[in-house]
């Protein structure tokens, strides 16, 4: 319901409480005052005695009342409710789930989990000393997860020790962003241009690009940091003209020592820009995997998000990935794309599982703000997005296991986004930057590198949003980009007897995974 208002009063922080209400009613709006009658509301107040949750659904209004600190407690230990939430933010929060879960009938699938990284939880919960059983009564007791839902966060989380145990405090990551595309995919929020109306600039953001990069080989050999994985993202990086895409990977070739490098990532996530050429170029330059992201198999629900290839067109560019030599490849589906159905979804899965890639990405649609789904107001008829994931249970059928998953605000059915691998191609980058266990260091317009402290601390620098920002700003990119020999001098303590750089060493190589680059 988006004109559904959420009115707060009495507390501390109505943060977790306003995404607990979004959950059931996504739009709706914090208001100072009581919504005016008739209007759909939902409210929480709280006296330090009292604790009052409401809903006003259709003129229909539904009220609960508790005592703080007693009755919407008892039986649950929330005492020691582990984070997200503070004991209070649970009690408070749990009491509007409850409430709204009554009223709508909708069983949000995570509970009432708010945060994107659910995997991340469990595997604290876990180094708390808590057992399996005890975990998994947790999430599903405390926080009202479904029992499917525990299952893919717990079986993720232990997919992921192997690549964590890699990390060091020297780790780093770099992403390079190229912020193009031949056209915008509707649901698209990514900070992109198209090449038709920005083709002039790619030349020139190549250029500062490629200094960017300099700057940063720089800083790494002065931190002594240790280059884990490369990932060329966008926008569509195939999306510039062959000529500039060897520049680029010319100089990421002549800056950085690959041999050392356990992954190296380019999305060819597009068939209408991603050629043989663009494809040897990647090739010839030392990137170990490729993402050809078809999003759906299906043609209808391709002219429907805007793009400019059909389903052919990517069984295509598959077969010539392949035919190149690359033996690491990841596909994209999107789940709860406008005109899809969860048999549509079901023969698009089915199709990329077919094809035998080496990972496969499997994304609920979620709606942003920046997206042209949402500003043109466009209607959709959204399918059953929860109906379509159950399709994903023949990936373990196929040999794919879990190995990353996140969550987004303003996901379908506050859905998740889950990374699928066959063994010994566990995507490291991936991991790396949802779970923020060392630096990812980010060169390119709309970047933001991620500084992470051996102390946990976490601090982000942001180059400019727009290519033409960027480079007309460059001075001011670079001047940021002080800031990170600050943190580190700060935040991680570097033996400086401990040499940096050189090649993989045994360790390294025993996670290679062969020519593949994967874990």
């Amino acid at each position: 319901m988006m004109s559904c208002k959420l009115y707060f009063r009495g507390l501390v922080s109505t943060y977790e409480a306003e995404h607990t209400a979004r959950m059931f009613f996504p739009g709706a709006q914090a208001v100072k005052h009581w919504p005016g009658r008739g209007e759909d509301a939902v409210a929480v107040l709280q006296n330090g005695v009292r604790l009052v949750c409401g809903v006003r659904r259709a003129g229909v209004c539904t009220v609960r009342t508790w005592r703080v600190g007693a009755a919407n407690l008892q039986g649950t230990g929330a005492a020691e409710v582990p984070a997200p939430f503070t004991p209070s933010e649970y009690e408070i929060c749990r009491a509007l789930f409850l409430l709204l879960r009554e009223v709508t009938g909708i069983c949000p699938p995570w509970g009432m989990l708010t945060g994107v990284r659910p995997v991340r939880l469990v595997r604290r919960l876990g180094e708390a000393g808590n057992s399996a059983e005890q975990v998994k009564e947790i999430l599903c007791g405390k926080y009202f997860v479904s029992e499917g839902k525990y299952r893919l966060a717990a079986q993720t989380a232990e997919n992921e020790c192997g690549a964590l145990a890699l990390n060091t405090p020297r780790s780093c990551s770099l992403y390079i962003g190229i912020p193009f595309c031949p056209s915008r995919c509707s649901y698209c929020s990514f900070v992109s241009r198209t090449t038709a109306e920005s083709g002039r600039l790619i030349a020139p953001y190549i250029a500062r690009l490629c200094e960017e990069l300099a700057d940063i080989r720089a800083l790494m050999e002065q931190l002594r940091l240790r280059l884990e994985t490369i990932y060329i993202g966008g926008g569509t990086p195939t999306a510039i003209p062959p000529n500039e895409l060897r520049t680029l990977m010319r100089t990421v070739e002549r800056l950085f020592d690959l041999s050392a490098v356990r992954e190296y990532t380019v999305e060819a996530g597009r068939p209408d820009c991603t050629t043989p050429e663009k494809l040897a170029i990647i090739r010839q330059y030392g990137a170990t995997r490729v993402s050809i992201n078809p999003q759906t198999l299906s043609d209808d629900v391709l002219r429907a998000i805007g793009r400019r290839h059909t389903a052919q067109d990517i069984l295509d560019c598959f077969a010539e990935a392949r035919g190149q030599g690359f033996h690491n490849i990841n596909m994209d589906l999107i789940a709860g794309l406008p005109r899809d159905t969860p048999e549509g979804f079901a023969a698009s899965l089915s199709g990329v599982v077919a094809l035998g890639p080496e990972n496969i990405t499997v994304h609920t649609l979620t709606l942003k703000r920046a997206s042209n789904l949402v500003i043109d107001g466009a209607a959709a008829d959204y399918g059953d997005a929860a109906q379509m994931l159950t399709s994903c249970g023949r990936l373990a059928e196929a040999g794919y296991t879990p190995y990353y998953l996140y969550r987004q605000k303003g996901t379908l059915q506050n859905l998740e986004n889950t990374g699928y691998t066959k063994p010994g191609f566990t995507g490291l980058y991936n991991i790396f930057i949802m779970e923020e266990i060392h630096t990812i260091l980010s060169a390119g317009a709309g970047g933001a590198t991620k500084l992470v402290g051996a102390d946990g601390t976490i601090r982000r620098i942001f180059n400019y949003k727009y290519p033409s920002e960027y480079i007309s700003h460059f001075d001011e990119v670079r001047a940021r980009k002080k800031g990170v020999e600050e943190f580190y001098a700060e935040h991680v303590d570097l033996d400086p007897e401990t040499p940096c750089g050189g090649k993989v060493g045994e360790l390294s190589r025993a996670h290679a995974g062969g020519p593949g680059g994967g874990m």
